[in-house]
């Protein structure tokens, strides 16, 4: 055949795929761009068309290759995926009516997993629906990227170089004293938009979506990257890190793992989903405007949350305390009100399909700052963030050597608050030591004594003595059963110690608090041992 034939019948080769490619997906008008897709049996490689090739497992629903313009951003020894690996799903997938949109569904007895794209978007669109947890314990999607192209990663979550694991085999320490782990740098619930990780003219972001069904409310923070071999980015939906209620079960997202030049992108829209027949979406929803509060504190955000079984969600209040929830499932909520992390006020509030609920200016009845005290060591926020080594609890572990010394500390109140410790270790700066003075009227009135956490560890809780005389001891507060202070958050349950203190345990003049941590259970190290996260401690009027 001569050459010119040949490229006749080459040219015409490729008309007919093309023309075959558009009946099988064909352009709509709403979203003008083709999608491609390939079935050998084994796998599906979906191409759309503006960069991004990726390859899913027919045999377990993992993500096995991304492409971004011909560069493999996932990394070559794991696959990506739901869970720790499905090991086996059954794996289908169509388009929609549009055609220019693909629907992969990964489906075992008990969790249903989507991925989506659009012709022309460099996106994979994500939804997870679960009827019961996963056997690890945690609903998570893991992107195990290409760690030699996708070297701009978070610097708290980088373990490369380590020398070694310094608790747990998942925080790790280095030759200066520093400190790296999956569980340090990450944002608070109310924070997650989008973030990612990025390389030479490439990059992968993860867009974290609605969080109406993970657990632990606004200020629960969960890991979303880890550098080692591999660049991981994680959307952690529920796990038993530090968690403070239920998991909730039903559709997690939509999310989206979004794929770039290196560029961070906008957050996408999710509404078109909601044509896509997922099981467990929601279309019917309803609101609620609040429109303001009274009593609030000036000094501080805050923040609305509203909360039951089935779903959680939350807004930034107005310096007013006007607030407004939009889209939400229809159910009764609590309606809990935070100052700072600090919950102040609570009701119960009813969420109709179809409607708007509205509350007229609620009052702020529950701030403990309200109370008259003799003196107070920080303030009734739910954070320790005013203290000693504070800010630094979600960035790093307590050893790091950036960390001033914790102690043991002896701190007399009117002191700079941030010489005061965040966190009180049985192990390491027991005891802190209080000393205040009282004139002849105060020594001579009882006085109320409260010391507020925000999280304890291995049953901690105080021992107090006061120019000694030794106080009841409590019993422990309730809070999650895992590592919590260590690992980057300082939020648990809230909890106040308080004791009714006698005129005759008072002087006139100079007196002393002693505070020990006490457990009912042995330490596994200095830092892994009983204690608790400070919020406020106080003496009352």
């Amino acid at each position: 055949m001569s050459r010119r034939l040949m490229k006749k019948a080459f040219s015409s080769f490729l008309l007919l795929v093309m023309m075959a490619a558009a009946v099988l997906y064909p352009t709509s008008t709403g979203h003008a761009a083709t999608i491609y897709v390939t079935d050998n049996g084994s796998r599906i490689e979906v191409n759309t068309g503006a960069g991004l090739v990726y390859t899913v497992n027919k045999t377990n629903g993992d993500i096995i290759s991304a492409k971004m313009n011909g560069t493999e951003l996932n990394g070559s020894s794991k696959a990506s995926h739901i869970g720790s690996g499905l090991g086996s799903a059954n794996v289908t997938w169509n388009t929609s009516p549009s055609g220019s949109t693909v629907l992969i569904t990964v489906s075992t007895s008990t969790l249903t997993h989507y991925y989506a794209s659009r012709g022309g978007e460099n996106i994979i669109y994500m939804a997870t629906y679960v009827t019961a947890e996963p056997s690890v314990g945690e609903l998570r999607y893991i992107f195990r990227g290409n760690g030699s192209v996708l070297t701009g990663v978070p610097a708290n979550s980088n373990n490369r170089n380590n020398t070694g694991g310094i608790e747990s085999q998942d925080v790790f320490g280095y030759a200066n004293g520093q400190s790296t782990s999956k569980y340090y740098g990450n944002d608070q619930a109310k924070d997650l938009t989008i973030r990612g990780v990025t390389g030479s003219g490439v990059g992968v972001f993860m867009a974290y979506g609605d969080r109406e069904k993970s657990s632990g409310g606004p200020f629960f923070r969960d890991i979303q990257f880890q550098s080692g071999g591999d660049t991981e980015v994680y959307n952690y939906m529920n796990s038993g890190h530090a968690q403070t209620e239920n998991w909730r079960m039903g559709l997690h997202g939509p999310y989206a793992l979004i794929f770039t030049t290196g560029a961070t992108p906008s957050v996408p829209d999710f509404s078109w989903m909601s044509g896509l027949n997922l099981t467990g979406w929601v279309s019917s929803r309803g609101n609620v405007v609040l429109n303001g509060l009274s009593g609030m504190d000036t000094g501080y955000a805050y923040t609305v949350g509203f909360a039951n079984s089935n779903a959680q969600y939350w807004v930034n209040a107005s310096s007013s305390g006007a607030a407004a929830k939009y889209s939400m499932i229809p159910g009764t909520y609590t309606m809990t009100v935070y100052k700072g992390e600090l919950a102040v006020y609570t009701e119960s509030v009813n969420i109709t399909g179809g409607s708007t609920t509205t509350l007229n200016t609620r009052t702020i009845n529950n701030d403990p700052s309200k109370a008259s005290s003799i003196w107070r060591i920080g303030n009734w926020d739910g954070t320790p963030s005013e203290f000693l080594n504070g800010q630094t609890i979600p960035i790093r572990h307590p050893s790091d050597s950036r960390n001033p010394s914790w102690g043991p500390v002896s701190y007399a109140t009117g002191s700079a608050t941030n010489k005061f410790p965040a966190i009180q270790f049985r192990g390491q700066n027991s005891p802190t030591t209080v000393t205040f003075s009282l004139n002849s009227s105060q020594a001579a009135s009882s006085h109320v004594l409260n010391i507020g956490i925000t999280a304890a560890y291995n049953n901690g809780r105080p021992s107090v003595t006061i120019n000694g005389h030794t106080l009841t001891n409590p019993a422990a507060s309730s809070q999650p059963n895992s590592r919590s202070f260590t690992i980057g958050t300082y939020r648990g349950n809230n909890t106040t110690f308080s004791w009714n203190i006698p005129a005759s345990y008072f002087v006139n003049g100079s007196n002393t608090i002693t505070i020990t941590p006490i457990s009912g259970s042995s330490d596994l190290g200095n830092w892994l041992s009983a204690g608790w996260v400070y919020d406020c401690v106080e003496l009352l009027n």
